[in-house]
């Protein structure tokens, strides 16, 4: 039988996770929520079986599956809630803002006994299974580091607008949104990091999120990771996180586009897909009904998860 479903959150996320469990036989959205009343109609219009509910308390009582698309503060309300009925849980990443909060949310899911797993888009991918054995077996040599650069003309980018918290220090930023991303990424391939120094700059209106952020990070065996981010000037957007071998370096772009170099052009691994989201949000879905069942499975852990957002806060904080 498909899981039943709520989704709490309706903006790009959200119905963006909402028209793939739609699509895929294994889940069965029936619970909407969100305090937009346009969210709410945008959503119904994609799943129309599935019912908006009058409260939060409402779409999590209706579901066996509880997914958080909803910003970072209220979400944790919301992940303890479903906990404490029972529901399993999936939540966006990042896995809160306040670390001594989200140590105590991560200690009540595990105690409540629910599966429960964060979204980290690239957890059940291709380029994270196939970098991570190319690693493991040799192919790549000796692995030197990791070089991240992310570039973006505008913060929030052009799809992100209607997320108007994504622009404010308290919740939002590229850091929290994309970096933690990668982050994930190479912490799967290096082993937990810490941060060595970390030079965030950012705007003379204090409420701003950040527009750079340069950091140095290190694994337990001092090999580093490096980030250049910044926002600003006309250019399209660049997320690139090249992990570096002595033999063979790979290079994911966009998430997803695999490349290889042995010291010369990166090519490209695979064709690439048509719907590369479609896929991505394939795969996660398919790790989650594992998650559901009790096996074991790709998505972040709730640890992974509050590993990075230590990361994330330290990064934001600034260290020297």
């Amino acid at each position: 039988m498909p899981i039943t479903t709520a989704i709490i959150g309706l903006g790009i996320m959200g119905r963006r996770m909402l028209e793939h469990m739609d699509r895929h036989e294994g889940y069965a959205p029936v619970a909407l929520w969100d305090p937009d009343g346009e969210a709410c109609r945008a959503a119904q219009a994609i799943s129309p079986g599935a019912s908006v509910m009058s409260s939060p308390q409402e779409a999590i009582a209706a579901a066996d599956l509880v997914y958080l698309a909803c910003p970072p503060e209220p979400r944790k309300a919301y992940a303890r809630a479903a906990a404490d009925a029972g529901k399993a849980v999936f939540l966006e990443k990042p896995l809160g803002v306040d670390v001594a909060e989200s140590e105590v949310l991560v200690a009540a899911l595990t105690a409540a006994g629910v599966p429960a797993a964060v979204n980290f888009t690239q957890a059940a991918g291709a380029a994270l299974s196939d970098v991570t054995s190319a690693a493991r077996s040799g192919a790549m040599g000796d692995l030197i580091g990791v070089d991240m650069v992310i570039t973006y003309a505008a913060w929030p980018r052009a799809w992100q607008q209607a997320a108007d918290w994504l622009r404010f220090r308290d919740e939002g930023g590229m850091t929290r949104e994309v970096i933690s991303h990668f982050l994930f990424f190479s912490e799967r391939i290096f082993g937990p990091l810490s941060v060595v120094w970390a030079k965030p700059s950012y705007p003379e209106n204090a409420r701003l999120c950040e527009t750079q952020m340069l950091v140095r990070l290190e694994n337990a065996e001092k090999k580093p990771v490096t980030i250049m981010a910044s926002v600003g000037g006309a250019q399209p957007d660049r997320q690139e996180v090249t992990i570096k071998g002595s033999l063979t370096s790979r290079r994911i772009t966009d998430f997803s586009v695999d490349s290889a170099s042995d010291g010369g052009p990166f090519t490209e691994l695979a064709e690439r897909p048509s719907d590369p989201r479609a896929v991505s949000l394939k795969a996660q879905l398919d790790e989650l009904l594992l998650c559901i069942a009790g096996q074991p499975h790709r998505l972040a852990t709730l640890d992974e998860a509050l590993r990075v957002q230590k990361l994330v806060e330290t990064m934001l904080a600034g260290k020297s």
